[in-house]
């Protein structure tokens, strides 16, 4: 019997780790979420993506991302979300509390090294809490 398959077994798994999951509550998720971001937020902008940043009135930074079709197929596209959702997964605890942040990447964000697609976003991403 394989050790996997013993009963015993423990399963190591990425939401046991505290602090790395990226849960739903940090995610917009709804249209008037975005809208708003976007009616009311700042832009920055930079090589690889565009974002979008509002304050809101939670303890937590909330993100969301709009990948346009014109980026390419769905592979393509879906490639880009996950690097994204990689990145912020990674590194949400850096960053700054009290945001909606919407990312909006740019077509070579897909062939971009990752390091330096973590870099550029980190750059962009608000460092200090919404003055209140």
């Amino acid at each position: 019997m394989r050790n996997a398959a013993r009963k015993d077994a423990t399963v190591s798994r990425a939401s046991d780790a505290p602090g790395l999951g990226f849960p739903r509550d940090c995610r917009l998720v709804r249209r008037a979420e975005y809208d708003a971001v976007y009616r009311d937020g700042r832009r920055r902008a930079g090589r690889e993506f565009t974002i979008f940043v509002r304050p809101n009135s939670l303890g937590l930074s909330r993100f969301g991302w709009s990948i346009k079709k014109a980026l390419g197929s769905a592979v393509r596209r879906n490639r880009i979300r996950r690097r994204l959702r990689e990145i912020v997964r990674l590194h949400r605890q850096e960053i700054a509390p009290g945001w909606d942040i919407v990312i909006h990447p740019r077509s070579s964000a897909a062939t971009a090294e990752f390091s330096a697609l973590t870099q550029e976003l980190l750059k962009l991403l608000p460092r200090e809490k919404p003055a209140t």
